[in-house]
């Protein structure tokens, strides 16, 4: 496993973030919807780095299982809660891959009539890119590699690391032992 970006950076990108955001929205109580389980520890980071009033959301969608690689047919698992018709709204993702799951979701909101949507990932996988979607808030462009921690999983271990890590080809193999975390 290879630390590919330290919590420190993460903290300090994330708060660069909440600041912009913050600054976008002076007046308005922007509706932060993240997209489970992925964005748990980025969105939770970030509500607490934008100084003002603002809410939260949470949306489910399955397009990966167990597997690395995206289905490419998104479905959602969980919805809403609140209603976003009028309502400014940030899509909270952790990872931009191929584009189909926030394809899919900007659409499926935009269908509902929100004043403005607007998308925040963590990172931004550029080069797998199938499907377009404009990301107004990115905190890291990454290389093309699987990657884990800060909420990011592999078949549901590694969200607990404090970093994001690449994972070789050995360590994501379904019968391989968990590798060593590294601090």
């Amino acid at each position: 496993m290879e630390v590919l970006i330290a919590s420190a950076d993460i903290h300090r990108r994330v708060c660069e973030l909440g600041s912009q955001i913050a600054r976008d929205y002076p007046s308005s109580r922007p509706l932060l919807v993240g997209v489970l389980n992925g964005c748990i520890c980025f969105v939770a980071d970030l509500m607490k780095a934008i100084a003002i009033p603002h809410e939260i959301d949470f949306v489910s969608v399955s397009s990966y299982g167990a597997s690395s690689t995206s289905n490419r047919e998104p479905r959602l698992i969980k919805d809403l809660e609140r209603e976003i018709a009028g309502r400014d709204v940030i899509l909270v993702e952790d990872i931009v891959d191929s584009g189909h799951t926030l394809h899919f979701l900007r659409a499926a909101l935009l269908a509902r009539g929100p004043r403005s949507l607007r998308i925040a990932a963590l990172l931004d996988k550029v080069d797998r890119r199938e499907r377009p979607v404009p990301l107004d808030y990115v905190g890291f462009q990454v290389p093309d590699r699987f990657l884990v921690g800060y909420g990011l999983d592999f078949a549901e271990r590694f969200r607990h690391l404090p970093y994001i890590a690449a994972l070789t080809a050995a360590e994501a193999a379904p019968d391989t032992a968990a590798p060593q975390e590294v601090a």
